[in-house]
């Protein structure tokens, strides 16, 4: 058995595991953020629980770990940022623990549980607030130097003249430090950020889907455009890396016409002209961030 974790800015789920797809949940409480005892005590009592039973923890977080130091890179919890966090961990808690990407643990889940299951490489993106996505080839994590493989929603990707007629979109700011990534424009923020940009309207990325949905011209002229900016840079990356199936999260996963449109601009730009779909809606939509910890543990306890 392990005892696995999901992690973010705001809370820490918790569940013990007893193979990859057999979780059982213990609670969720609120992230220490600027205390590391008080985390580390988290994550301690809930292995106390099952002192005898639990061969290791494993954990999803909101941050990236360098596959070669182990040191964790983690804005939203500043306690754990720059710490070599496994090791750390474990001197607190006196069992192994393995750590990876909460986008990274979403594609290991779905290539192991979900939609991915029976596809050798397999993407997993997040659309959400913003973008994020991991990539699992042969049922493995692929972490990449610093751990940053799968970050295709990073890196000056955008086009700044698109749609028809042409419109100039400029690069905005980004979070990571550079312009112009899918992050700007990909996830729910950059849906308002492009329509307020192109009709000069505030509105939700709700009601910017919904009037879409409804046919009204301006979201979607704002769509359009929405769909080529993104499309044209994920339809690199499948040509890149190759992967027949990206099962997609996040909030935006959830309007199943948007996930079409963007299966149908991606699948347009592709080297490989799928027949069937390659964007398709994430299977696990309860709890995959621990179904990827649990994942992850297993994996590492097999080939320990």
């Amino acid at each position: 058995m392990l005892t696995c974790f999901d992690i973010g800015g705001s809370t820490i789920k918790s569940a013990r595991a007893r193979s990859a797809g057999e979780i059982e949940i213990i609670d969720r409480v609120a992230t220490p953020l600027d205390d590391f005892g008080a985390f580390a005590a988290v994550i301690a009592e809930r292995v106390a629980l099952d002192r005898n039973a639990t061969k290791g923890v494993s954990i999803s977080i909101a941050g990236v770990v360098d596959p070669a130091s182990g040191s964790l890179k983690c804005a939203n919890i500043p306690c754990v940022d720059g710490r070599i966090i496994a090791a750390d961990l474990e001197a607190e808690i006196g069992t192994p623990v393995w750590i990876a990407n909460d986008a990274d643990c979403f594609a290991l889940a779905e290539a192991t549980s979900g939609a991915g299951r029976g596809h050798r490489n397999v993407f997993g993106i997040i659309l959400g607030t913003g973008v994020g996505g991991g990539l699992v080839i042969d049922g493995r994590i692929v972490a990449g130097a610093g751990g940053y493989a799968g970050e295709w929603g990073h890196g000056q990707a955008l086009a700044t003249r698109v749609g028809t007629p042409p419109v100039e979109v400029p690069h905005f700011a980004c979070g990571c430090g550079q312009s112009g990534c899918v992050d700007t424009i990909g996830g729910a923020r950059g849906v308002q950020k492009l329509h307020h940009l192109l009709c000069g309207e505030v509105l939700s990325s709700t009601e910017i889907i919904d009037r879409w949905r409804e046919g009204e011209a301006r979201a979607r002229r704002t769509m359009d455009i929405y769909l080529e900016l993104v499309g044209v840079p994920l339809a690199l990356t499948m040509n890149i890396i190759g992967s027949s199936i990206v099962p997609v999260g996040g909030g935006l996963s959830n309007v199943p016409e948007l996930i079409a449109a963007l299966d149908n601009e991606v699948r347009g730009r592709t080297l490989r002209r799928a027949q069937s779909p390659l964007l398709v809606k994430a299977a696990l939509t309860t709890e995959p961030g621990l179904i990827g910890a649990a994942a992850l543990g297993i994996q590492e306890l097999t080939h320990a």
